[in-house]
C-alpha cells in the first residue's frame, strides 16, 4: 500500500521539486482478511524482535567496509558504493552494491556526525532527495553539524533498480482503467497488473525476493558502521518513517536521534492500512473542497457549495472522462483519462501548496476540454520525465510493497466486496483505491513479512510527527506508531499537507532541530500549528 511514497512531495508553492513518497497509488499491499474492515487490531500484531546485538562473523566483512569518496552531482557532494548481502540468511549467496551519497557538514561548531535522510516512496530516491533538497535545503544550523548522507534503498535508484516497463508500456498502465465497469474491463486490469508483475519478475528474479523493508533497515546499519557512527541519527519521510521504525525495533541499542515524520503504523493489514488511507484521502479532499469553494476560480462550485457535492462534481467529471478521455497536448498523443485524472487530483493533495494548481488545471479540464494541467500533474506523481521515461519509483513501490505484506486482495471477488466500505471512506477516490490495491495479487514472489508492533525497547527517545489533515499518513497513525515505540514522543502539526517538517510550521522546524542539535526531545504530546 504505502505507501508512500510516499507520495511525499517537497513542493514550493505549487512546483513540486522532490521525490515521491508513495503510498497507496496502484502500489499496495496488505491482509487477505475477507473484509476491509475486519483486520483484527493492532493488539494481535507481534512484536518485531531486535537482532543479537553482536555482529555474526558471516557479516563482519561488510561491517568493516571503508567508503571510497568521490565528487559526484552538484558542488560539495560525494559519492561511494558499499555491499550488503543479497541474503541475509545465507550472506555467502552474493551481494547488492548500495549507492551512497553526502555532503560534508559545513561548520562552525562541533560535527555531530552523520545524519541519514530518506524521503519515502518506498522507490523514492534518497540521494536525489539529499542532492536537490536535503543537502541545502535543511537547516543551516543543521548542516553545519551533521555529514548529510543518504542511501539509495535496495533496488531503488541508484542501488541496483528493479525495472519492470519501458517507457510506452508504462503509459499504457498509467492509464489503465481502475474503476471497471464490466468483466470485460476487469479482465483488462487484471491484466494489466499481470503485465506489470511479470515485468519485475523477469528483470531481477533474485533481486525481488530480498528488497524487503526489514533487509533495507540492515543495510543502514551497514552504512551506519561504514561512516565510523555508534549509532544512527536518522530523519524518515512517510514509508520513511516505517523503514526508521523498523531500524529502531531492530537495532534499539543503536538508535540515535530518530525523527519520524508523516508515519505509518506497522501493525496493521495492508487492507486495512488501504482502507484508512482511502479515508485519509478524503479528508484531505475536504480541506481542499472547503477552500476551492471560497476561491472565484472553483470549477466545482461557488461559495456555500457542500464538500459532498464538490466531491459529486468531481466524480461526474471522471465519469465523463471514463466515456471520454479529452486531449492534453501531449507530444506523445496521450490523452487525459479518468484514471490519469485522479492520480493528478491525488497528487495535488500532498501539499496545499498545489491547490491553485489543482483549481487551474480543473478549470482547463472541464470548462476548456484541455487536459493538460492535471496530465502534468499526473505526470509528476509517477514521476515521468519529459522525455517519455519514468524512474523506478513505481516499480520499486510494488516491490517492495509486495514483499513486505501479503496481498490486499486475492480476486477481483474480494475487491467488489469491499467496495462500500471503501466508497464509504471516500466517495471520490474510494473505488480507484480499492481496486488498485488488487495489484500485489499477481506478484511473482510471495510476500515474506507480516504486519509487527514495533517497540523497540531501550531505544532514545524518538520523535513521531503526525499531521491531522495528512492524506497519505493519516495522523491515527502517528498516534498509533507512538504508541508502539517505547521511547516515542508524538509531536502533532494541526494543518493540511503530507509531513510537517519543513513545511513552513517553525514551532515544528525549531522542536526537531532542537532535538536533532541538542538531543533534547520535545515533550510527549506537544502540538503545533
Amino acid at each position: 500500500m504505502y505507501t508512500r511514497r510516499t507520495l511525499r512531495r517537497t513542493r514550493t508553492g505549487a512546483t513540486l521539486l522532490a521525490v515521491a513518497a508513495l503510498l497507496v497509488a496502484g502500489c499496495s499491499s496488505g491482509s487477505t482478511t475477507s473484509s476491509a474492515s475486519s483486520a483484527g487490531p493492532a493488539a494481535e500484531a507481534a512484536a518485531l524482535k531486535p537482532l543479537p546485538s553482536s555482529t555474526p562473523a558471516a557479516l563482519t566483512p561488510y561491517y568493516e567496509q571503508k567508503p571510497r569518496w568521490r565528487d559526484c552531482g552538484a558542488p560539495g557532494f560525494q559519492c561511494a558504493t558499499l555491499k550488503a548481502p543479497l541474503d541475509y540468511a545465507e550472506p555467502s549467496a552474493g551481494d547488492v552494491r548500495l549507492a551512497v551519497s553526502r555532503k560534508k557538514a559545513t561548520g562552525p561548531g562541533k560535527r555531530l556526525g552523520s545524519l541519514l535522510v530518506n524521503p519515502g516512496g518506498p522507490g523514492g530516491s534518497a540521494i536525489g532527495y539529499l542532492q536537490s533538497y536535503a543537502g541545502v535545503g535543511y537547516p543551516a544550523e543543521v548542516r553545519a553539524r551533521y555529514d548529510m548522507v543518504a542511501v539509495d534503498p535496495r533496488g531503488v535508484a541508484r542501488s541496483e533498480p528493479v525495472e519492470c516497463l519501458d517507457g510506452p508500456e508504462m503509459d499504457a498502465y498509467t492509464r489503465t482503467d481502475v474503476t471497471p465497469d464490466d468483466e470485460r474491463e476487469t479482465d483488462t486490469l487484471v491484466e494489466a497488473f499481470r503485465t506489470f508483475a511479470e515485468g519485475c519478475g523477469a528483470d531481477a528474479p533474485r533481486l525481488l525476493r530480498h528488497v524487503s523493508t526489514v533487509e533495507a533497515a540492515r543495510d543502514m546499519d551497514i552504512v551506519r558502521a561504514a561512516l565510523g557512527d555508534e549509532k544512527l541519527t536518522y530523519v524518515g519521510a512517510s514509508y520513511g518513517t516505517f523503514l526508521g521504525a523498523t531500524y529502531a525495533g531492530l537495532f534499539p541499542d543503536r538508535a540515535g536521534r530518530l525523527v519520524l515524520d508523516g508515519a505509518l503504523d506497522p501493525s496493521l493489514p495492508a487492507r486495512r492500512l488501504n482502507l484508512e488511507q482511502t479515508a485519509g484521502f478524503d479528508t484531505a479532499f475536504t480541506a481542499f473542497a472547503k477552500d476551492c469553494v471560497r476561491q472565484s476560480d472553483c470549477p466545482l462550485g461557488g461559495a456555500g457549495t457542500s464538500p459532498e457535492t464538490v466531491g459529486k462534481n468531481l466524480k461526474s467529471f471522471f465519469t465523463e472522462l471514463d466515456a471520454r478521455p479529452i486531449p492534453a497536448g501531449d507530444a506523445d498523443g496521450r490523452r487525459l483519462t479518468e484514471s490519469l485524472a485522479t492520480m493528478g487530483v491525488i497528487a495535488a493533495m500532498y501539499d496545499e501548496g498545489a491547490w491553485q494548481q489543482l483549481r487551474e488545471a480543473l478549470t482547463s479540464a472541464m470548462k476548456e476540454n484541455d487536459g493538460s494541467g492535471l496530465l502534468l500533474l499526473s505526470d509528476s506523481y509517477f514521476e515521468r520525465e519529459a522525455d517519455g521515461a519514468y524512474t523506478n519509483l513505481m516499480f520499486a513501490n510494488a516491490a517492495v510493497n509486495c514483499l513486505d505484506l501479503p496481498p490486499a486482495f486475492a480476486s477481483p471477488d474480494e475487491v467488489r466486496e469491499a467496495l462500500p466500505d471503501f466508497e464509504k471512506a471516500s466517495p471520490v477516490f474510494g473505488e480507484g483505491l480499492a481496486w488498485a490495491a488488487l495489484n500485489c495479487a499477481y506478484w511473482p514472489v510471495e510476500a515474506t513479512g507480516e504486519p509487527q508492533r514495533i517497540e523497540a525497547k531501550g531505544a532514545a527517545p524518538i520523535v513521531v510527527v503526525g499531521t491531522t489533515r495528512d492524506p497519505a499518513t493519516p495522523y491515527r497513525w502517528a498516534q498509533a506508531l507512538a504508541g508502539q515505540l517505547s521511547s516515542a514522543r508524538l509531536l502533532t502539526y494541526e494543518g493540511d499537507g503530507h509531513t510537517a517538517y519543513g513545511r513552513g510550521s517553525e514551532c515544528i522546524d525549531s522542536t526537531i532541530n532542537t532535538y536533532l542539535l541538542r538531543g533534547t526531545p520535545p515533550t510527549d504530546g506537544k502540538r503545533c500549528s
